[in-house]
């Protein structure tokens, strides 16, 4: 594959990563604010397909495209700003799988409590606290990797 090619997809994934977990933190903020069980449950089921599809395929195929760039190019994998990268990248995946879980098991507590036609369970309200306290180191370790992708820093 060229250079061109392979910079295009790389970029693409991380639009799709950077994308999609913008867009799934706010619609499950604004959903969750409804504090309404058949609301919450729709919007983490869609949740968690999006999570599925474009998140998680795009996971896979950043590291795959990073290293076909960088043997393209000549960077050190394990040396200056693309081993911090894939240092971060390693990172958001420690706090991505647990929030996966995490929104499973809320979309799961929300239809239990939709079809119950009862409230939302504690569980869900702690589940929702970390979910939302694991984002922002997440998403900022996300950014962190983007400036690393355009700056390119030697030091």
């Amino acid at each position: 594959m060229t250079y061109d090619v392979l910079r295009f997809l790389h970029v693409i994934g991380a639009t799709v990563l950077l994308g999609t977990g913008a867009g799934i933190a706010f619609f499950m903020v604004i959903s969750n604010r409804s504090k309404d069980a058949r609301l919450i449950a729709h919007v983490a089921g869609i949740v968690v397909l999006a999570d599925t599809v474009f998140t998680a395929t795009a996971a896979l195929f950043q590291p795959m495209t990073g290293y076909l760039l960088a043997r393209e190019t000549g960077w050190p994998i394990l040396q200056g700003w693309v081993a911090w990268s894939l240092a971060l990248y390693v990172f958001v995946g420690l706090f991505w799988l647990p929030v996966m879980w995490m929104q499973i098991r809320m979309r799961d507590l929300a239809i239990a409590a939709r079809d119950a036609g009862a409230p939302l369970p504690a569980l869900y309200h702690r589940l929702y606290r970390w979910w939302f306290a694991f984002g922002f180191p997440a998403f900022a370790a996300v950014l962190a990797i983007i400036w690393l992708m355009l700056t390119k820093p030697s030091a």
